[in-house]
């Protein structure tokens, strides 16, 4: 088993790629785009990018891919990740044709009755005490399913206790039954330290707050880099970086991203010292750029929330709200 300094696991639809199934026409179009005809979610290449990106002296880190994107795509999704310059060590991509074939017809639609029994079996290729973080969006239950592993793993749900949420769920049979084996064969480990969830749909904040401070539902990327620079992930000039091409891609003006940074803030997802350490490692840049400009101002906002930007310790659920959970995200989708 390979050692790995962290795990970040990643979707792709509406989280890496913009990727939008609201017309039979749009649907088409997407599945004979070319590579280098996908678009991106701002910021997400860069963040990708580096967080990927082998460091001399240093362990790897491993990025997994479960998506539901059907597996006819996966030569030109693995070529649109080749040309974003982006390495990965995991890639699943959904039967969606052998569920039709078989008659399936809850399996087409149903997410958590195919992601989670391939997040516990990864589980196996990690030794306890990986921290792991997750990427989804609000446009599927990835919210839901990446806590529900999370607290699988950490021995906070037995299996009966999944297997129930599981049938709620309507998962089939035999994914339930790959869940329990995958559960039974790894070592308990408190180990998913975030849950980010890109807003593609715009949803609320606070519609995750049930999920815990654990899960950071984000706008846009921007936030997402803050959130994981405070967490010891990037250095502020990777932080730069991606605020660089965040700019590039999303074309925000200065103090509409120093708006986004207030946001997280009151929401408490940054602390304080993250934000004095970045601060004097933007002083240090010279030059005069527009993403300097940004985190300059972030700080200086940062500094007049006085008792607003209290910093909360990410945290779960409370292990037997997922079934209320459940009924909660079905009656929104």
């Amino acid at each position: 088993m390979t050692d790995w300094r962290h795990v970040y696991r990643w979707d792709l639809d509406k989280t890496y790629l913009e990727t939008h199934f609201e017309s039979l026409s749009r649907l088409v179009r997407i599945a004979f785009e070319k590579p280098e005809e996908k678009v991106n979610v701002p910021g997400s290449a860069a963040l990708l990018r580096e967080l990927s990106r082998p460091r001399e002296g240093v362990m790897p880190n491993r990025v997994c891919i479960v998506s539901g994107s059907p597996t006819q795509m996966r030569k030109v999704l693995e070529q649109k990740l080749a040309l974003d310059g982006v390495t990965w060590h995991e890639f699943h991509l959904k039967p969606q044709w052998d569920n039709l074939r078989r008659g399936r017809l809850r399996a087409v639609r149903d997410q958590v009755g195919y992601k989670l029994p391939l997040l516990l079996e990864s589980r196996a290729n990690v030794a306890a005490g990986t921290g792991e973080t997750l990427f989804g969006d609000d446009a599927e239950a990835d919210g839901f399913i990446y806590s529900l592993y999370a607290d699988v793993l950490a021995g906070r749900l037995d299996s009966a206790q999944m297997v129930r949420i599981l049938k709620a769920a309507g998962a089939y049979p035999d994914a339930i039954e790959r869940c329990v084996a995958a559960a039974s064969a790894l070592e308990r480990a408190d180990d998913v330290e975030r849950i980010f969830v890109i807003l593609d749909k715009r949803s609320p904040p606070a519609n995750f707050r049930a999920l815990g401070s654990r899960l950071v539902p984000v706008f846009n990327y921007f936030q997402a880099a803050l959130v994981l620079f405070a967490g010891g992930h990037l250095d502020a000039a990777a932080v730069i970086g991606i605020t660089r091409a965040f700019l590039e891609e999303d074309r925000h003006p200065v103090d509409e991203l120093a708006n986004c940074f207030q946001d997280i803030v009151r929401r408490g997802h940054l602390p304080g010292s993250a934000m004095q350490e970045l601060g004097l490692a933007v002083q240090e840049q010279i030059e005069a750029t527009a993403e300097r400009e940004v985190i300059w101002n972030c700080v200086q906002r940062f500094m007049d929330l006085g008792e607003a930007r209290a910093f909360r310790k990410p945290q779960g659920p409370d292990a037997t709200e997922y079934l209320s959970l459940l009924d909660a995200l079905k009656r929104r989708s």
